[in-house]
């Protein structure tokens, strides 16, 4: 594995990845893009803060990459979508400097109350103008968090202890959890009509960008002091400017700027703004953290597979990761098989699962079914993080369905294959310890391992056609290593798994298969390799 960082970590957080043994880890926050292009021609993962714009550009020049993660919590430096296409994953460390932003923000609210800064101002030009600095109390005001999530969640901690009545906007927290923090959720008209004081946390998008223009800034209080930490793309500046000039806007305290660092820098020049240059996770602490669950977040992933704060991607906690991930090699081995054995125009996909599967998340289980259908058939790289989309443009429809009927098996994984030859119908489940089978195959009982290198034949259900089988293998050199067999009134069913040999070329399982499919009572044979 090759992971390149490039910007500044802490090197106690380098370390974590450094210390795994045949691990190649580029630490380069110094650099050229032209030579951050070449480091990435062969890497496995990159590691950014917000310095490094990763565009479409930089994603061309990785062609390895499998994971971009960000050391911080926004990721507007990275472009996920095409990510998302490439199946990239792209991870964050969303609460590890939420501390630290809550205090940022926090200290803006009392700097603006009692004028601080220019108090302190002041007093190094040996004035003192105490009447001028008449300030007023947090105790007793209204504060509006736009934005309720890990931030916004610890700003109300403490906004509580000042004693201030806390409203809150977001359509994704649920009311218990605002309860719990004392918390009144409420529209985001009531918040800007009733808050003394608004702070910003929101993730940008495309309906958050500039919601604060100068439509919505008439429609807050008069006098409202603004806190912004989190996107500076929030706030229309211009509108902002014009809302302080008039007292609509009585105070801002701004961490975040639409362009860093400001081309124009008439918004920061005015008495009633009190900016600092996007430091607000910039402490010691949040920083360690940051780079410290990054790091562990990247190693985990491409060591053991754990997609843990994935911004384009379904994250699972470590527990139910390891439970899953048995099944995930099942699901995906048995979309394999399916599509090596069926060569006509795939049309649809029907996973149903049974038995302990169906209380918990199957979100990665359907998508490494995709992978294992998709992989063999395209040049292009699938992951569980693209298999979904890959498949919509192809037309394939995926349907998930759940069964609480009982099997013999305490989890079964069902697999039909909806082609424009008819379908195809795969079962299976996994064994101790954690070994995939196949169950049934078309409908007839079958069992064998899903695993390696594996004949596929479909027969009449008469003697002599498995002592035909081992004789053309053996004369081929091929050495059977398992063979089941499974029988139904309309034929039989035979996995025949093989040992991939030293010398035994792909010509010889060619010949072999042209003279079993020429045995009377084969109908069918297939080669699958898993």
């Amino acid at each position: 594995m090759k992971v390149v960082i490039a910007d500044e970590l802490p090197r106690q957080a380098v370390a974590v990845l450094e210390g795994v043994e045949g691990w190649q880890v580029e630490f380069r926050p110094r650099h050229s893009r032209q030579e951050l292009t070449a480091m990435l021609a062969d890497a496995d993962a990159l590691i950014v803060r917000s310095a490094t714009q990763v565009d479409r550009e930089l994603l061309d020049a990785a062609p390895r990459l499998r994971v971009v993660a960000r050391a911080g919590t926004g990721v507007d430096n990275v472009a996920v979508e095409e990510a998302t296409r490439r199946g990239i994953v792209v991870m964050n460390a969303p609460g590890a400097n939420s501390v630290s932003v809550a205090e940022h923000a926090c200290g803006m609210m009392l700097a603006l109350s009692r004028s601080i800064p220019a108090a302190d101002a002041a007093m190094k030009q040996q004035r003192w103008d105490k009447k001028r600095f008449t300030g007023s109390e947090l105790a007793g005001k209204t504060l509006g968090l736009v934005g309720l999530g890990r931030v916004g969640q610890e700003v109300a901690r403490r906004a509580s202890a000042f004693g201030m009545e806390i409203l809150a906007h977001d359509p994704y927290i649920s009311e218990q959890l605002a309860a719990d923090l004392g918390v009144t959720l409420v529209s985001l008209d009531e918040v800007c009509t009733r808050a003394d004081y608004l702070s910003l946390h929101l993730p940008l998008t495309s309906a958050t960008r500039r919601l604060f223009d100068a439509e919505r800034l008439a429609t807050c209080r008069r006098g409202v002091r603004m806190i912004n930490t989190a996107r500076g793309e929030l706030i229309d500046s211009t509108a902002l400017a014009a809302a302080l000039a008039s007292g609509q806007v009585g105070g801002a305290g701004l961490d975040v700027f639409e362009q860093e660092p400001p081309k124009d820098w008439a918004l920061v020049g005015l008495p009633q703004v009190i900016a600092t240059p996007h430091i607000a996770a910039s402490t010691r602490e949040a920083q360690e953290m940051v780079a410290a669950e990054i790091t562990q977040a990247v190693r985990d992933f491409l060591r053991d597979g754990i997609v843990r704060n994935a911004v384009n991607f379904p994250t699972l906690p470590p527990e139910q990761f390891h439970r899953l991930k048995p099944y995930l090699t099942l699901a995906e081995r048995l979309g394999t098989l399916a599509i090596q054995v069926e060569r006509a125009h795939v049309t649809g996909i029907g996973i149903r699962y049974y038995g302990e599967l169906v209380t918990g998340p199957t979100e990665h289980v359907t998508s490494a079914t995709l992978v294992g259908l998709l992989r063999p058939i395209l040049s292009s790289g699938i992951t569980l993080v693209n298999a979904r989309s890959v498949a919509s443009q192809r037309g394939m429809e995926v349907v998930e369905s759940r069964s609480t009927r009982s099997r013999e098996f305490t989890s079964l994984i069902s697999l039909k294959l909806r082609t424009s030859d008819g379908e195809r119908w795969l079962e299976g489940t996994v064994f101790e310890p954690e070994r995939p089978r196949l169950v049934l195959l078309d409908g007839v009982n079958v069992e064998a391992p899903l695993e390696g290198t594996m004949i596929i034949i479909w027969n009449n259900d008469q003697p002599g056609v498995i002592g035909d089988v081992g004789t053309i293998l053996g004369h081929h050199g091929i050495n059977i290593s398992s063979f089941a067999l499974g029988r139904s009134d309309r034929g039989a069913v035979g996995v025949v798994n093989v040992d991939e040999q030293p010398g035994v070329g792909g010509e010889a399982y060619d010949r072999a298969l042209e003279e079993i499919r020429k045995v009377a009572a084969v109908r069918q044979a297939g080669l699958v390799r898993l």
